[in-house]
């Protein structure tokens, strides 16, 4: 090719090696770059060492000068092009490093200091300092007031690009772990109760980010300030949210829960190797170990004592799925960090009789799995629910802490029950029972959880049961369930009381409305005659009953044709997006009345649905038939049962009555009073 004299030496070099296959000229080429002010990316020198063409581009030092100076640009468009291919290039360690020289840090903090930067400005600003921080060659300790402040700034806001949203959550994550003194300044910004509704949207890289955020500063907080403050009584918003941010926290487990272990991966065996080596401190090099054969009886004879079901290749006991790769990582956490209990349990059942010892490693595959289904590991969080569990928010790896303590209560529970291999599922049956009943206590935390299962042991369980099974069974004989039957109509009369004092009172109602957000109320209740329903719209939510002068609309009782439930009411029926939603069908009831006008309810919770539907019924001269009414009704009549049978206990009652006996010869015979 001809050369043009007039260009200097790097352009001629350049234009010679584009689109020039080098063949057995690497060195060369390699020299003429080092040579001159162009440098070969990592990429390109696996380019040239395949033989493929060579890319030169501009060095690491002239790109960052050059960039330096385009994102101080007055012109928008061309800093906004600046700023994005630094975020490109923040990614090479060898240009952030020029770059970080030349003070970009400071400038790039400075922009976001001035506020003067927004969309894809800002958002290309704070991906670029996003990358070259994560080279590590700045300390965090180094950054400004003024800028954290900037950054929570935009996660408090309610509506944020979400980009912008994105890295300033990275960002903030990354300072509360690098920096104990950060820590204090960005918990001083933002709150947990700030950053719980970023995980009400629907962009999982959000919500994501939000719990990394939640979860590094509970772990940089001191060990006094490791649980939820909440305010008491907690109002239902609260206790949603909390629910909401357990149920997103645990279900980051599910990518585990689901993944089978490889066989043949070996760093995944080298677990299973290491809780040999803890439980009987024993050298895992397969150096040291003898002969092939020696090797795998040795291994064979440890595995069949942490009680994994294959012997030969425990890897297999991993591939069911769920628990998957989860139960190995609680037990390699239980190992670690509780190692001498860990060590107790696997000694422990080592020196029973196989019959009677307790399999380590099946009982924690096992109990991750119900675990996994206590918990509801992997399913989405409810509309409507607000059950949350206080002791999971004190702890940073609370998921493990939790299977710690269950694995040696399960421990001991089979010990209690004297329990052989045949057992097994009876014993996870008792161990559950034992869960549930602890978790319905709601313990603030793990300590208290631990403290109360110390309570419910295998003989307390049978204890419990014994008792719920006398009350669920009474008494069966003939005599008491005609009792049964007489005071059932004196009973159902003191519920149907019940649900029309409570229409008196009346109830708060959401404004039935697609948007995800609703703030408008109305009110419904009941005229103490029982001959009209009141009701109207409100501003906000009142605390106590709302007077009936005030409620503007009338309906009288009289014209009420039929209450309709579910998924047959007229505005689930309208409502594409809230008939998809089973909670809030679940809710809805509509109240029929001249030939075709409704009035539609959409209840606060299950509770004020059964009482409404009931009262309603109840109005109309129909049966109550709601969840609400059987159980009042199971429990006010086995209360009124044990009162009127008090003075029968301990008393024989026969399944038949007592024969008549016969009639006398004659009635000639009289008593004489005086």
């Amino acid at each position: 090719m001809e050369i043009d004299q007039k260009k200097p030496l790097s352009a001629i070099i350049k234009e010679v090696c584009e689109g020039w296959s080098l063949g057995n000229h690497e060195n060369f080429a390699l020299q003429i770059a080092d040579a001159t002010n162009f440098y070969i990316t990592e990429k390109n020198r696996n380019d040239i060492k395949n033989g493929s063409i060579l890319r030169l581009t501009t060095s690491p030092y002239q790109t960052a000068v050059q960039l330096h100076e385009r994102i101080q640009s007055s012109s928008m468009d061309a800093k906004l092009e600046a700023l994005k291919d630094l975020a490109n290039a923040s990614r090479d360690i060898t240009f952030a490093q020029e770059f970080i020289n030349l003070d970009g840090i400071s400038l790039l903090t400075q922009m976001v200091e001035s506020g003067t930067d927004f969309g894809d400005l800002l958002s290309f600003t704070l991906t670029a300092f996003v990358e070259l921080m994560d080279h590590g060659i700045v300390s965090w300790d180094t950054f400004s007031v003024a800028f954290i402040k900037k950054i929570a700034s935009y996660v408090n806001k309610s509506a944020m690009d979400t980009a912008v949203l994105q890295r300033s959550l990275a960002i903030l994550e990354s300072m509360v772990l690098n920096s104990q003194d950060l820590y204090h300044k960005v918990a001083q910004e933002i709150t947990i109760g700030q950053l719980i509704p970023h995980l009400q949207g629907t962009d999982q890289d959000i919500q994501t980010y939000t719990i990394a955020v939640i979860n590094a500063l509970f772990l940089k907080a001191p060990e006094e300030k490791r649980q939820v403050r909440l305010p008491t009584p907690i109002n239902d918003e609260m206790a949603h949210q909390l629910y909401v941010l357990q149920v997103l926290t645990f279900n980051l487990l599910e990518d585990r829960m689901m993944t089978k272990m490889d066989p043949q991966d070996q760093a995944q065996r080298d677990i299973i190797f290491e809780l040999r080596r803890i439980a009987f401190d024993v050298d895992c090099d397969p150096n040291n170990s003898g002969s092939i054969e020696k090797r795998k009886s040795m291994y064979t004879r440890d595995y069949k004592k942490l009680g994994f079901i294959n012997h030969v290749n425990p890897a297999v006991d991993f591939t069911q799925i769920p628990p998957g790769m989860l139960a190995l990582d609680n037990m390699l956490y239980f190992a670690r960090h509780h190692q001498d209990a860990y060590i107790r349990i696997v000694l422990e059942n080592s020196s029973r009789e196989d019959k009677h010892e307790c399999p380590f490693g099946r009982s924690s595959i096992e109990l991750t799995k119900m675990l996994c289904e206590i918990l509801k590991v992997g399913e989405l969080p409810s509309e409507n629910c607000h059950d949350f569990h206080p002791m999971f928010f004190t702890h940073d790896r609370s998921f493990e802490e939790f299977f710690c303590i269950c694995i040696q209560l399960l421990n001991k529970t089979w010990k209690e029950m004297r329990a052989t291999s045949e057992d097994f599922n009876k014993v996870m049956q008792v161990v559950r029972e034992q869960i549930m009943r602890a978790l319905t206590l709601k313990p603030n935390s793990l300590d208290q959880f631990k403290s109360r299962l110390q309570n419910l042991s295998y003989t307390e369980i049978l204890k419990i049961r014994q008792s719920e099974r006398m009350n669920q069974e009474d008494f069966q004989s003939r005599p008491i369930l005609e009792l049964r039957e007489k005071i059932q109509p004196e009973i159902m009369e003191l519920i149907k009381q019940q649900r029309l004092n409570r229409l008196c009172e009346g109830t708060c109602f959401r404004k039935i409305s697609s948007r995800r957000r609703q703030d408008k109320f109305w009110y419904c209740r009941l005229s103490p005659n029982h001959k009209v329903l009141h009701y109207g719209d409100l501003e906000e939510c009142p605390q106590g009953e709302v007077p009936h002068d005030s409620l503007q609309d009338k309906l009288p009782v009289a014209d009420i044709k039929a209450v309709i439930t579910g998924k047959d009411c007229p505005h689930m029926k309208e409502k594409g997006a809230l008939k998809q939603n089973k909670e809030v069908l679940e809710l809805a009831f509509s109240v029929l009345y001249e030939s075709d006008e409704y009035l539609n309810f959409i209840a606060p919770d299950k509770h004020e649905y059964c009482v409404w539907t009931d009262g309603l019924n109840a109005l109309l001269g129909k049966e109550m038939t709601s969840d609400n009414t059987k159980s009042d009704m199971d429990t006010l009549l086995s209360m009124e049962m044990k009162l009127r049978l008090l003075d029968l206990e301990n008393i024989q009652i026969p399944e038949a009555p007592p024969p008549i006996p016969k009639e006398p010869s004659n009635y000639d015979f009289v008593y004489d009073c005086n």
